[in-house]
């Protein structure tokens, strides 16, 4: 008799044939690593291949699915998001912002490649996020739903997304905790950039737009719900697990859910994020499966 895989098993095997497309992907899409100059595909190399889990490209792709899509065509969005995530990975641990020393369990770019270097590693990760999503040989979509879809990422990344979150995280250092404050910051830090993977997704597939609509409020609890959890790992995580140090948050004077909340009040926000977003789903098909196993993991992820 043929075993039924539970969800747990089917998470890790769709995490992990989903990373390794993603993957295969991004080696094919990004800048050989030995083009001029020569350290800075070094640099950009590193850090895009350091060992992330390609959240953000993974939902993009299960949202697509949801919705019927194929995945090739949206390939190259799904690997801009990652190029963009990785951005902005690289100037969070700067000393100028977070000054974290390990990402992923490896030396953070500018401990390996210095400051500067990290800095341009960065710039040239976001410019070619976009150059990928401009080449017509790559994105073999109509010029309308790809210009659609190109707003909605840089509009997710921009000041009214996750940098203008990282200057409002920024801002809030030693400064009096407000929740209102907090759950703004940490929309547009985190929750943009994970919520606009998830629409692309759905856009990329053709969606109507109350399944696009759906998949947006999935995705803005979603990604409130992941900063909720890292904000909880950073106070309790282990580190050897994580790949990075914890109790930074407190060290540096940041507002985190935890902080304002409590541990105990934190994990039960979101536990609230996380039901929001399943029920925001739940008219979909067993194809949105993906999607309702991955809001569990980030629930109870552990890195």
């Amino acid at each position: 008799m043929k075993k039924t895989m539970n969800n747990e098993d089917f998470l890790e095997a769709y995490l992990s044939d989903r990373q390794k497309i993603v993957d295969e992907a991004l080696r094919r899409y990004l800048p050989d690593e030995g083009g001029v100059p020569h350290d800075l595909h070094t640099a950009m190399h590193y850090s895009v291949f350091a060992g992330g889990k390609r959240i953000r490209p993974i939902l993009c792709l299960a949202a697509l699915e949801a919705c019927g899509g194929d995945l090739a065509p949206a390939m190259p969005f799904a690997c801009a998001l990652e190029l963009i995530h990785t951005y902005s990975l690289i100037h969070d641990d700067l000393p100028a912002m977070d000054n974290d020393d390990f990402r992923r369990g490896k030396p953070t770019s500018h401990k390996v490649f210095g400051e500067a270097l990290a800095i341009l590693a960065g710039d040239a990760l976001l410019t070619e996020a976009f150059v990928l999503l401009s080449r017509m040989e790559k994105v073999r979509l109509a010029a309308e739903k790809r210009l659609a879809v190109i707003h909605e990422i840089a509009t997710a990344a921009g000041v009214a997304g996750m940098v203008g979150g990282q200057a409002l995280d920024i801002r809030a250092e030693n400064h009096s905790p407000d929740f209102e404050g907090l759950e703004c910051t940490h929309r547009l830090k985190t929750g943009a950039l994970i919520a606009v993977a998830v629409k692309a997704g759905a856009i990329l597939a053709g969606a109507n737009d109350e399944k696009i609509q759906s998949l947006n409020v999935y995705g803005s609890h979603l990604g409130i719900a992941f900063q909720i959890a890292d904000d909880i790992l950073n106070v309790e995580g282990d580190s050897s697990l994580m790949g990075k140090k914890t109790g930074s948050d407190v060290a540096s004077g940041k507002v985190t859910y935890p902080s304002l909340l409590g541990i105990e009040n934190a994990r039960a926000k979101l536990a609230e994020h996380i039901e929001a977003a399943a029920a925001a789903i739940e008219a979909f098909d067993s194809r949105a499966l993906p999607l309702r196993v991955i809001a569990r993991y980030i629930m109870d992820r552990k890195s």
